[in-house]
């Protein structure tokens, strides 16, 4: 037995048709608590990061039936931070820890570190 079951049917124009489905992408981009309107009421889903799809093209009878079918759990999965947050954060805790470390140097250069720059510099580009 379904624990909800949400169903419409009715006619739309090409342009209604395509506002919906503009509407669904956008949900499905932002993701997390979103609100649809479909005609005259709103349902309200959590939409995780992470689902299953369907997809589905029957051509029989005069007619062409196109299902788009997009499945996930009801009850929130605890999930690993992804690589990408991961890395972003070390990003941005190596970043801050790299700022405090610039910040006094900054104020307190010396003419000491300029000069092993040049230095430096004719030994990269000596040959022999």
């Amino acid at each position: 037995m379904k624990d909800l079951k949400f169903e419409q049917k009715r006619s739309l124009s090409r342009l209604e048709a395509a506002d919906q489905l503009a509407a669904l992408a956008a949900a499905l981009r932002e993701g997390g608590d979103v609100e649809l309107e479909f005609g005259p009421g709103t349902l309200s889903l959590r939409i995780p990061d992470d689902l299953r799809t369907e997809i589905e093209v029957e051509v029989g009878d005069g007619e062409i039936e196109l299902e788009f079918e997009f499945k996930w759990p009801t009850a929130p999965t605890r999930a690993a931070p992804t690589r990408e947050a991961v890395s972003t954060e070390q990003a941005v805790s190596t970043e801050q820890a790299v700022s405090r470390k610039r910040a006094p140097a900054k104020s307190g250069r010396s003419s000491a570190g300029a000069s092993r720059s040049r230095s430096a510099k004719p030994a990269a580009t000596k040959t022999s």
